[in-house]
């Protein structure tokens, strides 16, 4: 029988935080030499520092290595991909720009496992469905990320996100994890076709609404 979510919440709170010291300890040396390529290949600042909406919707800062270069017009660095770097490219692929975001589960902003932060403005999107995927603390990894990751349609996405939300246990939290591990060996998914990442959520269709032209 599957524990109830309110254990399992509790229990996984705990596990986080005993996982998110032991991973910023134990990569502390890996997180100084990836700022010192960072700091060489891109400048300052090392970290990026975002805000991101939380459980029920709450913002934090969300905090990661920068993959990309600033903002240049002048340059034609404007897009992401025209931002993106081959460090940036690596960095993301083994997700080793994440590792600074396991401060964030420390201080119970995140979890190890729940549906990935995603941006502020998203949340005037999401049908109400869609938007329960805030009932639970955003994830360092989810269902999404070992299900395709960026493969996946925002529509898919998103439903797994709420499935979780509905199915969560700490025998699916180990099995995400583990799952976690794999893809991160694979490399797979990191962006979707055509894109850097993922192409920006603009909505998906209310029941009653037409889709397509005459």
């Amino acid at each position: 029988m599957r524990e109830p979510a309110r254990v399992t919440d509790v229990v996984q709170r705990a596990i986080d935080v005993v996982v998110a010291g032991g991973v910023l300890v134990a990569t502390a040396p890996v997180m100084a030499g990836v700022a010192v390529l960072v700091a060489a290949r891109l400048g300052r600042p090392v970290l990026f520092r975002q805000q991101r909406p939380g459980r029920h919707g709450r913002p934090f800062t969300l905090v990661k290595f920068r993959t990309m270069r600033d903002v240049d017009e002048e340059r034609g660095l404007i897009s992401d991909a025209d931002r993106m770097t081959g460090l940036g490219r690596a960095l993301r692929a083994t997700s080793l720009d994440e590792l600074p975001t396991f401060w964030n589960v420390l201080r119970g902003e995140m979890s190890l496992v729940g549906p990935r932060p995603l941006l502020m403005h998203y949340l005037d999107l999401y049908t109400p469905e869609q938007a329960r995927r805030h009932l639970v603390r955003p994830g360092v990894t989810g269902l999404a990320q070992v299900s395709g990751r960026n493969l996946l349609s925002w529509e898919d996405r998103l439903a797994l996100d709420t499935w979780y939300v509905d199915h969560r246990s700490l025998g699916l939290n180990a099995r995400i994890c583990a799952r976690t591990v794999l893809v991160l060996l694979r490399r797979v998914g990191v962006a979707a076709p055509g894109s850097v990442t993922m192409p920006q959520f603009t909505g998906s269709p209310r029941p009653g609404t037409e889709v397509g032209g005459a």
